[in-house]
């Protein structure tokens, strides 16, 4: 009973691991996006063509 207890927590743990993990990655590639935007404004407005 012990051992079955332990590999259900060790499986939770893990998926809320890899889950989590995911997540950052995605709120990442969001973020990277958005700089990229914002770098690309400021070389438009960089000669003040704003």
């Amino acid at each position: 009973m012990k051992r079955l207890i332990a590999l259900l927590m060790l499986v939770s743990f893990s998926s809320l691991t890899l889950t989590a993990c995911n997540t950052v990655a995605g709120a990442g590639k969001d973020v990277q996006k958005v700089g990229e935007k914002v770098e690309q404004k400021a070389e438009d407005c960089k000669d003040a063509k704003c």
